[in-house]
């Protein structure tokens, strides 16, 4: 976009303002700037109006006053949709951490709007290409977005939270955009939008399937990577963040001019009215300034010494990043200015936005105290007593890209956390690659190996098969290897540990009698995860059988690999009939989401335990029996009565048991319906095995042949 300058300095009167809340406030009287450069020399505001050529006008307005490093003033006549940014000068010396560059356009990292995106030519950059010692003297204007000042007023009708206990929570990962981008029943200008995912073809959707919460990929304004660019491409899945409180703005079915933030509050009013929580995937680890070689969009220019952690050596130069996250920079969450922004903008998506939870990127890196992973860390203390946050729900993605920073099971009361030993022994067991039932076993009753040691629950361990990164379970069951070759990398990237089977044959089949059984693996996976111990968590379109074909990497692919089909003549509708009767055992069933731990003995005396293992011949589980490599098929009895877990009034509990089957073998298993004092008949509530349909009865002593690669679950009758 072209820019024409008005002046280059100070050209309008400026209040002193005040150093708080950070960013720009308005009002209709004026709207106060306000942002944190403690070792700037000057900051200035500046506002961009048409031209009426096509082109823009920049005001400068010089910050003259500053208190605790936070540079302010306020300014009149400043409407909703003014475009912005702040330009800050000072010492230019790369080796200590400092960059000021008054020809760099800046946005705000409070704005609450963000306009346009980034042209990653070198007028984006600090430096001179090729010599990164000199500062660079092109303006970045032209090629870099603007900040946006918004009025937050919105009515809300009286929306609250649900607050629906982790027991009770069943998490949907899905992308804004991809959601509905080719959503047959949601109108087309609103297809790919926030009012695209609140229309009511979703809402209603979901909540049929018995979803409680979706788990949005990040929403915060984000840019691509200059690299992925200059190939042709865009950062898709939105882990490249640029302002940590505005609502990405191509989101918005109305443009980015500051409108995205009344959508984005409409949609999470729509989602609530349908009974559904709303967490946002947030990524507070690094920024999309990249590396010290990367672009100066906002931060590197306000304060890169104290945004950004180095490397601390007397052999390195200040200037060295230490990169945990894989993506060039790793945010300096121990920096009060930062941790503050960090809360600040945890606080405004609760306060403001009314989101119910977060789900942190590459959480680790944030746990850091110096080199070191500390629970005891500045954000993780910060976050567990703020009356706000400490009542949202919190999820860790419990690792970083280092070798100490896998954190599973090691993050403290109230985090959940991602259970990617779930994943892992869940995809191996329906492989038949299994490490043995016990391990199975574990992951079905909660991981108690991860989370009984220290109070927790089995629903801190967020469980789950697939996610956005990775195959989905239509590609698990389909693909040996990855096919990455649209990424552009040549392969390269994208993890090869995928734990994945094809069945014989690599890709996509019309013989129906492997596509009969590569659906019946996903029914599999996907009755294994709502129906086990822990928080399910499904990624959008695996009820359905999206495929991308074979990426296990689509981060870069905005288009169909990535988007859900909605189109029944491709979906696996088997599939989805299987999770959504799962999903609906597990919400009238108080049996299947025990809070407590499980025992293996009498919830009163003269009961029957509240869990057995069973073996194909009827009897419990012996120690031996747990590492004889030729055991594969097991049951699973939960007893319903009367659980450990009181009611919401504290009455006792009381439900019907349940026998869940389990076999992953290439040959058919005979099992028995045990002699016992407590279920005499049992009725099919859920089958993959085509011989053994929902509603068949067993009496107790009775054989059941389980079909190859099944599962059946049983219900007694009483």
């Amino acid at each position: 976009m072209p820019v024409t300058w008005k002046h280059l300095g100070q050209t309008a009167k400026v209040w002193p303002g005040r150093n708080w809340p950070l960013g720009a406030t308005w009002s209709p009287e004026s709207t106060n700037f306000a942002v944190s450069a403690p070792a700037a020399t000057t900051v200035w505001v500046c506002l961009f109006a048409p031209d009426g050529v096509g082109g823009e006008v920049e005001t400068r307005h010089e910050l003259t006053e500053q208190s605790l490093g936070i540079w302010h003033g306020a300014l009149p006549d400043v409407a909703p949709g003014t475009r912005y940014g702040f330009r800050a000068d000072g010492p230019w010396d790369p080796e200590r951490g400092l960059r000021f560059n008054v020809n760099k356009l800046l946005v705000d990292p409070y704005a609450k709007a963000v306009s346009g995106t980034v042209d990653p030519t070198e007028a984006a950059f600090g430096y001179v290409f090729g010599e990164p010692e000199r500062r660079s003297e092109l303006d970045s204007a032209p090629v870099v977005p603007r900040s946006v000042v918004v009025d937050t007023s919105f009515d809300w009708e009286g929306d609250s939270p649900a607050h629906y206990r982790w027991r009770d929570t069943v998490i949907y990962e899905c992308h804004v955009k991809g959601m509905t981008a080719l959503h047959d029943r949601v109108p087309e200008h609103l297809r790919g939008t926030y009012a695209g995912l609140g229309h009511p073809a979703v809402t209603d959707y979901l909540r049929d399937l018995g979803v409680t919460a979706v788990e949005l990929l990040p929403v915060h304004q984000f840019v691509s990577e200059p690299g992925l660019t200059a190939r042709g491409s865009t950062n898709y899945w939105g882990y490249n963040s640029l302002g940590y409180f505005a609502p990405h703005g191509a989101y918005s079915s109305t443009g980015d001019g500051g409108d995205q933030v009344a959508e984005f509050k409409r949609m999470v009013k729509d989602l609530h009215r349908a009974g559904l929580e709303v967490i946002l995937d947030v990524v507070y680890n690094h920024t999309a300034e990249a590396g010290p070689l990367g672009p100066t969009l906002s931060f590197r220019g306000l304060d890169d010494l104290g945004y950004y952690r180095r490397v601390r050596s007397e052999d390195v130069p200040t200037d060295t990043y230490w990169d945990i996250t894989g993506c060039g920079n790793t945010v300096n969450s121990e920096n009060p200015n930062v941790l503050r922004l960090i809360l600040d903008s945890l606080r405004y998506w609760v306060t403001e936005m009314h989101v119910d939870g977060f789900r942190f990127d590459l959480m680790s890196a944030l746990t850091r105290s110096g080199y070191d992973v500390d629970m005891g860390s500045d954000l993780l203390v910060a976050i567990g007593q703020d009356p706000v946050l400490r009542h949202v729900k919190l999820i860790a993605e419990p690792w970083d890209a280092s070798m100490d920073g896998y954190l599973v099971g090691g993050m403290p009361a109230p985090w959940t956390e991602w259970n990617d030993q779930f994943r892992d022994v869940v995809r191996d067991f329906w492989r038949n690659q299994t490490w043995g039932v016990h391990s199975i076993a574990t992951r079905l009753a909660g991981s108690s190996d991860l989370y009984s040691d220290d109070g927790r629950t089995a629903y801190n361990s967020i469980n789950f098969v697939t996610a956005h990164d990775g195959f989905t379970v239509r590609d698990l069951v389909t693909y040996n290897g990855k096919h990455n070759l649209a990424n552009g990398e040549e392969n390269r990237d994208g993890t090869d540990n995928n734990r994945s089977w094809n069945h014989g044959v690599e890709g996509e089949t019309d013989d129906p009698a492997l596509l009969a059984l590569r659906r019946r693996q996903a029914a599999n996976l996907m009755a294994t995860l709502c129906l086990a111990n822990g928080v399910p968590m499904i990624t959008a379109g695996d009820e359905r059988g999206r495929t991308q074909r074979g990426n296990n990497n689509a981060y870069c692919q905005d288009n169909e690999t990535s988007w859900i089909d909605w189109r029944a003549d491709d979906a696996w509708l088997d599939v989805y009939e299987t999770t959504k009767r799962a999903l609906r055992l597990r919400k009238d069933h108080p049996a299947l989401r025990q809070r407590h731990w499980f025992e293996g003995r009498p919830t009163i005396v003269g009961g029957p335990k509240d869990m057995a293992w069973l073996h194909p011949s009827g009897r419990e589980m012996t120690p031996q029996d747990w590492h004889d490599p030729g055991i594969s098929s097991f049951g699973m009895f939960l007893s319903g009565g009367p659980l450990r877990s009181p009611g919401p009034r504290g009455e006792q509990q009381v439900d019907d048991s349940f026998v869940l089957w389990f076999n992953p073998g290439r040959a058919r298993q005979r099992v028995l319906l045990p002699e016992n004092d407590w279920v005499q008949k049992a009725e099919v509530v859920l089958s993959t095995d085509a011989e053994h349909p929902v509603g068949e009865v067993f009496n107790v002593g009775e054989h059941l042949v389980l079909g190859r690669r099944t599962m059946v679950v049983l219900r007694e009758l009483r």
